[in-house]
């Protein structure tokens, strides 16, 4: 068992500390302090007194120093399991108020690819370990308060930003309610994904996750705890936002829900022809807005470049026993796309979906015959990629380097990026899904820090691939950053305004270059909310104000300076 422990507050000054009178692990972190060389005092640690627990244990630093990218490690000094908000306030201020200079990141669940939530020498905040351990721990009545709250007649939730998504559902759900807008994968927490945007195929009508979202409270870079929201502190309620973790870390987050339906009808169907297939799919994200029997709640779609992925993890809704084959089909230059569509519906609607889905299924120009269709529960469908996880997890193939790599590309450019990306740089082998789906940039509030291509329509372009230590030189990491390269090099070439998105660069000038028209305030905002830039400093975007030690970080890979997360 991990030995973490609560600090306490200590008058002394540590030259002038009885060492033999000093609990253990007090003393442990003192010598680390001095170990590391780390320029800030240590009684200013020691002095937190914080209701949560500081660790130093081996095993809660190295998880810190590394994410599920796999491929950069940075070893922070310490990590905070906070019991509170206020326990994140106190760090920073000390962190903020020490004149060596501290730096601190927020980590959810760790599910970063570049280390954007390490922080070398600094206090990795552990966000989404600390309700779980309050409501194992404390009273009955303290676990209940470290639940969700729901609001049935408001219709909306209050989250700790350290909750993860699932847990939010299955809370919401308990009151027949669940949020609007969602991520492929829910276990992921709430103030991660509202640090970058949150999308999946519900964003086209309801907008991504920080579209969502009623109220926050925050931590700034500068320990103040501010409740903000469009009417309240609005300027930096639009800054944190898709901020990347810039100006704060969220500790709560009231989220808007809806009606939760019972169950849904899953569709998957083929194209040979990419024309058709984004012709298709940018028809159905224009019904947004209607009648929710005249359009479909879910719109994304993915890409197949070889036989096997079309039968692998990611497609397991195709019958192992009836597979797809590539060859059967006459793919536009070797390639199929595939859509993906969902109708939610309850008993109340059961009796219309199939002639709502009919509906809509006569208006695209599929191949006849790709029809794939289930029914399934509707927190089922929500969590379909944890089961695929969970399988990953068996064979060994989880935990391993994930050179994951995201573009939005304006709707003008797809079919340009479809010859030079599906049809050439990737070849015939992949080894993860790609998805591709188009959003609606007016579902975009464009006072957010978020990021996003200059028209109406732009689409995602994921590709969520594994490396993996065989003969096979396709799967290996040097080869896939390599083509995540080229495909940066191919867009900059065609000049396609594509916009990462979780980006990761490793100068400001790129950062600038990322941000275009909102750089100027996004730096303003900097300036306000995190002067001595002591926050999130994995992203790289901004230098810590102090001269700080770096010489721990350590990148796996060279070559990992323009591969974005997911």
């Amino acid at each position: 068992m991990h030995k973490r422990y609560n600090i306490v507050a200590v008058s002394q000054h540590p030259r002038e500390l009885s060492f033999a009178h000093v609990p253990t692990q007090i003393l442990r972190i003192h010598i680390l302090i001095v170990t590391v060389g780390l320029t800030v005092d240590p009684t200013e640690l020691l002095r937190l007194g914080v209701d949560g627990q500081l660790s130093v244990d081996p095993a809660d630093v190295e998880t810190a120093s590394s994410d599920f990218g796999l491929m950069t490690r940075a070893k922070p000094l310490a990590v905070l399991h906070p019991a509170s908000a206020e326990d994140v306030a106190r760090l920073i201020r000390a962190a903020y108020g020490s004149a060596p200079g501290l730096t601190v990141s927020a980590r959810g669940h760790g599910h970063s690819i570049n280390g954007q939530a390490q922080a070398t020498n600094g206090v990795v905040i552990k966000m989404s370990s600390s309700r779980e351990r309050t409501a194992a721990d404390q009273t009955s009545a303290a676990a209940a308060a470290a639940r969700p709250q729901v609001s049935e007649r408001e219709m909306y939730v209050d989250v700790w930003g350290g909750d993860l998504w699932i847990d939010v559902l299955k809370a919401t759900l308990e009151h027949g309610l669940a949020p609007k807008s969602w991520t492929d994968y829910l276990y992921l927490t709430v103030g991660g994904t509202l640090s970058n945007a949150g999308i999946s195929g519900q964003t086209f009508n309801h907008g991504p996750q920080i579209a969502n979202v009623q109220e926050l409270d925050v931590v700034t870079g500068k320990g103040e705890l501010l409740t903000c929201s469009e009417e309240k502190n609005s300027e930096l309620f639009h800054a944190v936002l898709g901020g990347l973790g810039q100006f704060g870390i969220i500790t709560r987050a009231r989220i808007a829900l809806e009606p939760a339906p019972q169950r849904v009808r899953w569709i998957r169907v083929l194209y040979s022809n990419f024309s058709s297939f984004t012709k298709d799919q940018e028809f159905l994200i224009s019904l947004h807005g209607l009648p929710a029997s005249q359009r479909f709640d879910y719109v994304e779609g993915f890409v197949i470049v070889d036989e096997g992925l079309i039968n692998n993890w990611r497609s397991s809704f195709f019958s192992p026993r009836n597979p797809v084959k590539l060859s059967s089909i006459n793919a536009d230059g070797g390639v199929l796309y595939c859509l993906e569509i969902t109708k939610n519906y309850d008993e109340s609607t059961a009796e219309t979906i199939d002639q709502e889905v009919e509906g809509l299924l006569k208006k695209l120009d599929f191949i006849p015959t790709s029809v794939f269709t289930t029914d399934l529960p509707y927190v089922d469908f929500l969590d379909r990629v944890h089961k695929a996880e969970l399988k990953l997890r068996s064979k060994g193939l989880w935990d391993v380097p994930h050179p994951w790599f995201n573009l939005f590309v304006p709707k003008s450019r797809i079919s340009d990026f479809d010859e030079g990306v599906f049809k050439s740089i990737l070849g015939n082998k992949t080894s993860g899904p790609i998805l591709i789906y188009p959003m609606n940039k007016d579902k975009w509030d464009q006072r957010s820090s978020a990021v996003t291509p200059d028209e109406d329509v732009f689409y995602l372009v994921a590709l969520l691939r594994s490396a993996l230590d065989t003969a096979d030189e396709t799967q290996s990491l040097e080869y896939l950053m390599h083509q995540n390269r080229q495909i940066l090099r191919f867009c900059a070439a065609a000049g396609i305004k594509a916009k990462q998105y979780l980006p990761h660069y490793t100068t400001q000038q790129e950062w600038v270059d990322h941000f275009g028209d909102k750089w100027a305030q996004f730096h303003k905002r900097k300036m306000e909310f995190d002067p001595r830039h002591i926050l999130a400093t994995g992203q790289r975007i901004f230098t810590p104000s102090f001269a700080h030690n770096t010489k721990n970080t350590k990148p796996i890979n060279t070559h990992n300076s323009i591969i974005a997360s997911s």
